[in-house]
C-alpha cells in the first residue's frame, strides 16, 4: 500500500485506533516522542503533570522553554521562571533560559528529528515539520498527559498534498509559498487536515523555508504541516552538528492523498496579509507607495540567518527610513551569535535597525508595539485585531525581502527588482552552534532529581478542576459572537494579562475583555451559563486558558456554527461541552440573554451508537427549540463525563 509520509510516521507510532481498512479517518492514538512547553502554558501544564503522580516524565525528550513572558515588571513572570526552572529539574526536562530563543526556532535548531513525534503547548508547533518531524500544537494538558506517557488523539484526519514545482524567483519568499496557501484555503480551510509538501520544488527550499512554511499552516487551522526528510535536511543538521540523528523520510511514489494542491514556485510574486486575518492576502505590488510606520523582522516564523542576511543584502549600507521604528527580534541566540560572526549584525545596525530581545516579544504584544492607526509591516504569523498591543492598528504580514524594502523606502516596497544576496552562512551558522547549549539546562540524573526543591512564587495559584456534568443544565447565553472567534478574543495575551497566566482566578478577570468589558461581571453574577458562537470559533493560539478560564466562570457550554481543532479539545479537556448547530441558521434566532434549557446530558455523553450525537435544546425564552450536535468523539465523551480530562487521568493513574 503506497503511503504518505505523514501515515508513515503515525504507523511508527500507533497506540490504538487505526480502522480495518488501516486508514487514518477514525480515532488514532499515538505515541509521543517529544514534548515541548513555552512559559505562558508551561506553568499550568506542569501544575497538572504534578498532579498526575508520575516521577520522572515518560517521553524520549521534554524541554520547557521560557520565550512568551519576558517582560519582567515585578516578580510575577520571574517567579513563573524559577518555577520553570526548578520542576524541570525535578522531572527530568531540558530547560531552555530566558533570551535563549523561541521555542519552535530553538527545538528545529537543537533538539528535532525527523520520523519522530512532537507535542506542544504552542500552536506554531508544526514548525518542526520542516525537517521531517511530525509535529502538533496542543493544549497544555494534552501535553501534560504526553509527559506521564499517555498518547495522544486524533480524529477524523485526511492529508493534503501540496506539489511543489519551479523555483522562487528573486524577491520571493517561502513567506509567500504560505501566503498564497492562505488565499485559496483560508484560516479555517485546514481543520482535520496535515498539509504534506512535494514534489521537484522541493528540493529547492532550505529547512529555515520550509519552516516558514510549516510554522504558517496552524493559521489554515491544520493539525500538522511536513516537509521530506531529504539532503537539504541533512545540510542543516550538519550546520547544528546534529547530522547524526538524519534520516531519509518520504512519501512513497504515487502515495494517495485526500487531495492535491498545485503551486508553481516560480510563478508567485511577493504578497501580504492585510488586516486582521492572515488569509487576508493581497499583492505586495497593489499596495506599492502606501507609507509605513514600523517594521519587525523576525519571530518563529522569519529569524533565520538567511532571512536576516536578504535584510542585510537589501540594506546594502542604506538606512532605515527616517519615518520608519524598526527592529530585529531573531529567534534564537544561536541565529544572533551567527549573525555576529558573518558581519551581519553589524550591518543592520548600522542601517539603523533595534535589536530586541530574542523572544516572541511584539508577537504577542509584550513590546514594540505600532502607534495608534499605525501601518506596521510585521514578518510574524499573526495580525489578529489588537494583538500587536494596539488595537487600532494595522498589522501587515510580509516576508523579510519585503519587509527589509519597504523599510528602507518607508513605503510598501516590491522587493522583486533587488538583487538579494544570498551568502554563505552555513560556516558561520556551524561555529555559532558550538555555544547553543550554554544557555540550555539538561535533565538531572533521577537520584539528584528526587532532591530538587520546586519554588513556587505567591502568583502561582493550583489549576482550577471542573466538576463532572449536571443531568441537565437551565443557562442564560451570556454572550454571543461572530465568526472566526480566536483564542485572542476569549483569551488576550499581551504584557497585562500573560503574568496571570498561573493564576486563574485573576486571569478569569480578562475573559473576552476585548469584545465585551462587561463579560466577567456578567459572567460572575451569572454563575453559570453558555456561550453561542459562529463559524471557526476558536481559532488561533493552543492556549487552553481560553477553555479554562471561562470554566472557572461557570461557562457549561459552547454552541457553534463549527471550532477549530485544538480549542474544541481544550474544551472537552476541561468539561465543557463543545455544541455545533444542526442548522447554522438557528443561532441567529438566539440573542444575548436568552435562556436555553438543555436535558438529558449523561445520556448524550453515554451514547456509542453515532459519531456525534445530537440533542435538542429548549429556549425558555422564545417559543423555540434547536437541534445540536455534541461534537466529541468516544474518548471526549468519557473526558465529559469525568468532568475533564485531569480528572481522567486521576482515575487512570489511581486504577480506579
Amino acid at each position: 500500500m503506497k503511503q504518505t509520509l505523514t501515515e508513515k510516521i503515525i504507523r511508527a507510532h500507533i497506540a490504538g485506533g487505526l480502522g480495518a481498512d488501516g486508514g487514518l479517518s477514525g480515532e488514532i492514538a499515538i505515541k509521543i516522542d517529544q514534548t515541548l512547553t513555552q512559559d505562558a502554558t508551561g506553568t499550568m501544564a506542569y501544575l497538572q503533570f504534578e498532579t498526575m503522580g508520575v516521577d520522572r516524565v515518560q517521553t524520549e525528550l521534554s524541554v520547557s522553554y521560557v520565550d512568551h513572558n519576558t517582560l519582567q515588571e515585578d516578580h510575577r513572570n520571574a517567579d513563573d521562571h524559577r518555577y520553570l526552572r526548578t520542576v524541570a529539574a525535578r522531572y527530568g526536562i531540558w530547560f531552555s533560559r530566558p533570551g535563549n530563543g523561541i521555542c519552535h526556532q530553538v527545538h528545529l535548531e537543537r533538539f528535532g528529528q525527523p520520523g519522530k513525534t512532537l507535542l506542544g503547548s504552542d500552536s506554531h508547533t508544526p514548525t518542526a515539520g520542516g525537517l521531517g518531524m511530525l509535529a502538533i500544537g496542543a493544549g497544555g494538558l494534552d501535553v501534560a498527559v504526553a509527559m506521564a506517557g499517555g498518547a495522544f488523539r486524533l480524529a477524523g484526519l485526511k492529508v493534503t498534498g501540496v506539489r511543489l514545482t519551479g523555483q522562487l524567483q528573486c524577491g520571493v519568499a517561502a513567506k509567500d509559498v504560505i501566503l498564497e496557501l492562505l488565499r485559496r484555503e483560508t484560516v479555517k480551510g485546514g481543520v482535520g487536515r496535515v498539509y504534506e509538501y512535494f514534489g521537484d520544488g522541493v528540493k529547492f527550499l532550505s529547512v529555515p523555508e520550509r519552516a516558514v512554511i510549516t510554522n504558517m499552516g496552524a493559521e489554515l487551522g491544520a493539525t500538522s504541516s511536513i516537509f521530506p526528510s531529504d539532503r537539504m535536511t541533512l545540510l542543516f543538521l550538519n550546520e547544528m552538528r546534529r547530522a547524526e540523528v538524519w534520516e531519509e523520510l518520504s512519501a512513497d511514489p504515487d502515495a494517495e492523498y485526500d487531495r492535491v494542491i498545485e503551486i508553481d514556485l516560480s510563478k508567485l510574486r511577493p504578497a501580504v496579509a492585510c488586516p486582521h486575518s492572515p488569509d487576508n492576502v493581497r499583492p505586495v505590488s497593489e499596495l506599492a507607495g502606501l507609507k509605513v510606520d514600523q517594521v519587525v523582522i523576525g519571530s518563529c516564523t522569519n529569524s533565520s540567518i538567511n532571512d536576516l542576511a536578504a535584510v542585510a543584502s537589501i540594506m546594502k549600507g542604506g538606512a532605515v527610513h527616517p519615518n520608519v521604528d524598526a527592529a530585529i527580534a531573531c529567534g534564537s541566540r544561536t541565529t544572533l551569535l551567527a549573525a555576529e560572526e558573518a558581519g551581519i549584525l553589524r550591518s543592520l545596525l548600522r542601517a539603523g535597525f533595534r535589536i530586541l530581545d530574542s523572544a516572541c516579544g511584539p508577537c504577542i504584544g509584550m513590546g514594540f508595539a505600532p502607534k495608534t492607526h499605525g501601518v506596521s509591516l510585521r514578518t510574524f504569523n499573526r495580525n489578529f485585531k489588537g494583538r500587536s498591543g494596539s488595537a487600532e492598528a494595522g498589522v501587515y504580514l510580509v516576508s523579510a525581502e519585503t519587509a527589509a524594502a519597504s523599510a528602507l523606502h518607508g513605503v510598501f516596497y516590491d522587493p522583486s527588482g533587488f538583487e538579494i544576496e544570498r551568502r554563505q552562512t552555513d560556516a558561520y551558522v556551524n561555529k555559532a552552534a558550538r555555544f547553543a547549549d550554554s544557555m540550555l539546562t539538561a535533565p538531572l540524573p533521577p537520584e539528584e532529581a528526587s532532591r530538587v526543591n520546586i519554588e513556587r512564587g505567591p502568583n502561582i495559584k493550583p489549576c482550577p478542576v471542573p466538576q463532572p456534568p449536571a443531568h441537565s443544565y437551565t443557562l442564560p447565553v451570556i454572550l454571543k459572537t461572530g465568526d472566526n472567534i480566536t483564542t485572542d478574543d476569549i483569551m488576550p495575551a499581551g504584557a497585562k494579562v500573560l503574568p496571570f497566566r498561573s493564576n486563574i482566578p485573576e486571569l478569569s478577570k480578562f475573559v473576552f475583555s476585548k469584545l465585551d468589558a462587561d463579560f466577567w461581571k456578567r459572567a460572575s453574577e451569572a454563575g453559570a451559563g453558555v456561550i453561542v458562537g459562529g463559524f471557526n470559533y476558536g481559532q488561533g493560539s493552543s492556549r487552553e486558558h481560553a477553555a479554562l478560564a471561562p470554566m472557572f466562570l461557570g461557562v457549561k457550554a459552547v454552541i457553534a456554527a463549527s471550532f477549530a481543532r485544538i480549542h474544541k479539545a481544550n474544551l472537552i479537556n476541561y468539561g465543557i461541552l463543545p455544541l455545533v448547530f444542526a442548522d447554522p441558521d438557528d443561532r441567529e434566532r438566539i440573542d444575548q440573554g436568552d435562556t436555553l434549557e438543555i436535558v438529558g446530558i449523561h445520556a448524550l455523553l453515554a451514547d456509542t451508537s453515532t459519531e456525534f450525537p445530537s440533542v435538542t435544546v429548549l429556549s425558555r425564552t422564545k417559543p423555540q427549540s434547536y437541534r445540536l450536535f455534541l461534537e466529541a468523539d468516544l474518548n471526549g465523551r468519557a473526558i465529559l463525563r469525568a468532568g475533564g480530562k485531569l480528572n481522567a487521568m486521576r482515575r487512570i493513574v489511581s486504577n480506579e
